[in-house]
């Protein structure tokens, strides 16, 4: 059966929760479109969060991976346009390292694009009422450095990949006064109907889009 890989981050910055992992799992197993979703938690830790996902890529042979991470304050479901090869933490990660204007991959490209229907899958969502846009940046923390190492690995390959930010949950933004937040059943929806698209659609649609968050 084909298979679908969809990873999210263990908590980091103090935080007890990460809804990128609370909603990879609850997608866990799931059929989509004929392929079985598999979740796999990501460190949250330069280097090894690119090295578990490329024991993910090896392990499961997918034939779509979204990667998922968390992006607090943010109000929609971002579909991330490029991944850049600079590491430049504002915060230490989960090993205490905070390296800044490092590359990702030394002698590698200045960027990477998303090779998912980003424009489609963010026409579909908010079609089906979830709120959803694209991305110009996914900044230069870890979520960044795995996407471009994802991206890095899969270049040349029939596989689709990307990345998606979310917003808080609710029990996060809490301590956030006036900052968005999302519910997990909705953020489960539209990951749900995120994969069908991006297994399904073919050509992604010509259309302007997409912001610097």
């Amino acid at each position: 059966m084909k298979t679908i890989l969809l990873t999210g981050f263990e908590p980091f910055g103090g935080e007890s929760i990460n809804p990128s992992w609370e909603l990879a799992r609850a997608l866990d197993g799931e059929l989509i479109a004929g392929a079985r979703v598999v979740a796999e938690r990501l460190p949250c830790v330069f280097g090894e969060a690119n090295t578990a996902m490329k024991l993910a890529l090896r392990g499961h042979q997918p034939v779509l991976v979204l990667a998922l991470g968390q992006a607090g304050g943010r109000a929609e479901l971002s579909l991330e346009r490029v991944a850049i090869n600079v590491i430049d933490a504002r915060i230490a990660d989960n090993a205490g390292r905070q390296p800044i204007d490092e590359p990702v991959l030394p002698g590698a490209p200045a960027a990477y694009f998303s090779t998912l229907p980003i424009k489609a899958m963010v026409a579909g969502l908010r079609e089906a009422g979830v709120p959803a846009g694209i991305s110009q940046s996914a900044g230069t923390f870890v979520c960044n450095e795995v996407f471009f190492g994802l991206q890095h690995q899969l270049q040349g390959s029939a596989v689709r990949s990307g990345f998606m930010h979310i917003p808080w949950l609710p029990e996060q933004a809490v301590n956030f006064p006036a900052q968005a937040s999302m519910a997990l059943a909705t953020m489960v929806q539209g990951a749900r109907l995120a994969l069908h698209l991006a297994l399904l659609t073919g050509a992604d649609l010509r259309q302007t889009g997409g912001s610097i968050s």
